[in-house]
């Protein structure tokens, strides 16, 4: 029971790992022991993340735009230049639009369905070699894909292509569980509420105190919350799920 939680020595990749969801996971990942790559569009943000983040464990810049089969492509090639096998996929790399109705543009889509459910199809098929590898009785590897409760309930705010596409990482979440089992390779999806990200800032900035009153644990999400089920679900500890989308959001979800 000792090492049921553990992810030391294993090996991981977080896409959008300079920032926000991405970087929580990947704090957390580092701290517990793991060899941690982390990619985002920013050249010189990855690499000042990864090196602060290398402070307290094994980080390293892997930067690229994932938003692209030629960038997803780039990324998988770049980790298998340095690893043999890789232990965990966290598909995190996001992209939002809020618009009225009447004005959401034809170029959100584009944007944020290629960035958000694009990419998790692309890495996850070009990375399945090294999962695969990775992959041993009892300890399969595991894709994590980071979803939104914008998947499971009606948003609020306009966010038409955001909020399709988060369910569609969901349902995708479910079909790659069914197809990669038999690779040894688990496929989950966490689906945070509020946390204090880029992407919430505005919303929190603006609605932080109806969001805190309509949470039933009464408050927004923190850090080591993130971290804990990514560290959860790809440890021993959840080696025996896959197909879930687990929501992260203080009970929201179950406020509808």
């Amino acid at each position: 029971m000792q090492d049921l939680f553990s992810i030391a020595g294993k090996t991981a990749l977080v896409t959008g790992g300079s920032r926000g969801i991405g970087l929580m996971i990947a704090r957390g990942f580092v701290e517990a022991g793991a060899r941690v790559y982390i990619s985002s569009r920013k050249a010189d943000v990855c690499d000042r993340v990864a090196a602060e983040l290398a402070q307290a464990g094994t980080c390293i810049s892997l930067p690229a735009d994932v938003a692209t089969e030629a960038g997803a492509r780039g990324l998988a090639d770049a980790v298998a230049a340095r690893e043999q096998a890789l232990d965990i996929l966290v598909n995190n790399a996001g992209a939002n639009w809020g618009a009225p109705l009447a004005e959401y543009p034809d170029s959100a889509w584009d944007k944020v369905l290629a960035l958000n459910v694009k990419s998790v199809f692309h890495l996850s098929r070009l990375l399945l070699p090294l999962l695969e590898r990775a992959a041993r009785p009892g300890d399969p590897a595991r894709i994590i894909n980071v979803g939104s409760i914008d998947g499971l309930h009606v948003p609020v705010l306009e966010t038409y292509a955001y909020s399709a596409s988060k369910a569609a990482v969901h349902h995708m979440t479910r079909v790659l569980a069914r197809r990669l089992a038999p690779h040894g390779v688990t496929v989950n999806a966490v689906a945070p509420g509020p946390f204090e990200s880029k992407m919430m800032a505005e919303t929190l900035q603006r609605f932080r105190d109806a969001i805190v009153s309509s949470c039933p644990l009464g408050r927004i999400g923190e850090p080591e919350d993130m971290a804990g089920v990514a560290i959860y679900l790809a440890s021993r500890a959840g080696a025996y799920l896959t197909g879930a989308v687990i929501p992260v959001d203080g009970g929201i979800s179950t406020c509808a």
